[in-house]
């Protein structure tokens, strides 16, 4: 594993194959939403006084049948639906040249459907962004992206050009103040007057829904731009990346510090644990968590009541493929426990025992043990030693804590006073930020908001089982729709108990995922395999 630098923020823009839902329908007094073609041509001419805007290409873009199109690197194949034919217009804001002699302007681009529906969604971000990924709207969106559901879809670079993982932007104040929050408004302000200028008409309502880094924009436009959006979704949040990164460079020592070494003397982590050793803790998990939802299934709804300590499987003699010994067992009790200062201080959240914290494939954010393969977790991060203090001493001090106060504002009176709707999702596999580190936002939230069950008429959580980074996982039910579930507490009133999941890693199962602090329960009679055998409880 390796610690990214401060400065850095750990996310990845992974879309979720969900199930299908109803799309293309305009909200009530949403008018015919349709604009001719030649009309898109012209939008290289429009020009807002003061925005500092640029439209430098507009283009016409034809039906794309189903299966055709696959909208990121990190889609699960292609969207099995059709794009309806829509205008593509790419722009730059306040173009300029940075302190270190680089260009640099807010990129965007913005996907306006013949057959709109009334509504805006601004597409989240990935990584340290630097690019304009495709105005799709396919996070959390189900088998029809936003776009196919007739969405006018917007999504940025927030300011800079850069690889995924590249921090160089942040010499340049202005490009880490766009990164941090500045682009998200400026986007959203002039997307919205672009909106209302093709169409003849404003939208009727605006949505974010995004993950990782566009998980963290999702709490940004909450907290900072609160009567912007109607509703907003929030994935796997990189919002305390100076801490989490912390936490990831303590597990990476602990691992580190146990393993064996080559012929040079240099650790070699990926060895600590073998395939029968895995699967064996994978296992131990599931029989001491698994059937406490009434259902051994492979799958842990129940995370309250889940209590594991690896320290049940440590050897009493030889070490077998029945046990681990207990260099093995401290490292593991170490890295998910999280990072503590000198004074027994919890610096960030533990690590929950989940099924894909174990097993994930190498090469993804899929693992939170060491593991072979090009993974961003993965070697070359070989140290043997933190000094904790040190490194939360350099986080307290570092100006760019600016990218991760989002983890701190939980004043969001405005956000819900004007009807505001607040999902968040988090994968309890994420190896990469922590679901409790989420959980204990939204409890902070809850608290200075007048309580869950009142915070819970505006804003649900739900955990995801064996779900990794904002998707994917060996036992994870991965596919759900959260851009419904908003769309319908906003405008219909209805609030999200559930939502049903499926995904790859079970062909043919649903399961309700529950609002926290509620968790899906198997009614002891019905399809095991079936959404409708189960029920919210506490």
């Amino acid at each position: 594993m390796i610690c990214i630098p401060k400065t850095q923020m750990f996310a990845i823009l992974i879309c979720l194959a969900l199930a299908p839902v109803a799309y293309g329908q305009a909200p009530s007094g949403a008018g015919s939403g349709t604009a001719p073609v030649e009309k898109c041509a012209d939008l290289v001419k429009l020009s807002i006084p003061g925005s500092g805007m640029v439209i430098t290409k507009a283009e016409p873009v034809p039906t794309a049948p189903p299966g055709t199109v696959r909208p990121s690197p990190f889609y699960p194949g292609t969207i099995p639906v059709a794009i309806p034919s829509y205008c593509l217009a790419d722009g730059v804001i306040d173009q300029r040249i940075g302190a270190d002699g680089k260009p640099y302007a807010i990129g965007f681009a913005i996907a306006l459907p013949d057959n709109w529906n009334g509504r805006f969604l601004f597409q989240g971000g990935g990584a340290l962004n630097g690019s304009v990924p495709p105005p799709m709207g396919w996070q959390a969106a189900g088998n029809a992206p936003g776009l196919a559901r007739g969405f006018a879809v917007v999504s940025t670079d927030t300011g800079h050009k850069g690889a995924a993982f590249d921090a160089s932007f942040m010499k340049d104040q202005q490009a880490s103040l766009d990164f941090a929050h500045v682009a998200v408004g400026r986007v959203t302000a002039l997307a919205k007057q672009i909106i209302a200028h093709y169409y003849g008409q404003p939208a009727k309502h605006s949505y974010f829904s995004g993950c990782s880094t566009g998980g963290r924009e999702g709490m940004l436009v909450s907290q900072r731009y609160p009567t912007e959006f109607d509703g907003v979704v929030v994935g796997d949040p990189a919002m305390d990346t100076g801490y989490s990164n912390i936490a990831l460079a303590w597990a990476a020592v602990a691992f580190n510090q146990m393993a064996p070494k080559d012929a040079s003397g240099k650790p070699v982590p990926a060895n600590d644990f073998s395939a029968a050793d895995k699967k064996l803790l994978t296992d131990a998990i599931l029989q001491a968590c698994d059937s406490l939802d009434g259902l051994k299934d492979g799958m842990i709804f129940n995370r309250t009541a889940c209590h594991f300590d690896p320290g049940v499987l440590t050897c009493k003699g030889t070490k077998t493929d029945a046990c681990l010994t207990s260099l093995q067992v401290g490292a593991l009790q170490k890295a998910f426990a999280g990072p503590k200062d000198s004074r027994g201080r919890q610096i960030y959240p533990a690590f929950l025992y989940d099924t894909g914290m174990i097993g994930g494939a190498p090469g993804t954010f899929s693992n939170f043990l060491p593991s072979t393969g090009p993974n961003p977790l993965g070697s070359p991060n070989l140290a043997l030693s933190l000094d904790v203090d040190q490194r939360v001493a350099a986080v307290a001090a570092d100006g760019n804590q600016i990218l991760t106060d989002t983890s701190t504002w939980t004043n969001l009176s405005t956000f819900f006073g004007h009807g505001g709707k607040l999902i968040f999702y988090h994968g309890t596999s994420d190896p990469v930020f922590s679901a409790l580190d989420t959980l204990a936002y939204y409890q902070r939230m809850a608290a200075d908001n007048g309580g869950v069950d009142r915070v819970m008429r505006s804003s649900r959580l739900f955990l995801v089982p064996g779900m990794g980074h904002c998707s994917g996982g060996p036992a994870a039910l991965d596919s759900f729709d959260t851009l419904g579930a908003v769309v319908n507490w906003v405008e219909k009133g209805t609030p999200p108990d559930s939502m049903v999941a499926t995904g790859r890693a079970f062909p043919g199962r649903s399961r309700p995922l529950c609002a926290y602090p509620k968790h899906a329960q198997y009614k002891g009679q019905g399809d095991p395999e079936d959404a409708a055998s189960f029920e919210c409880v506490e």
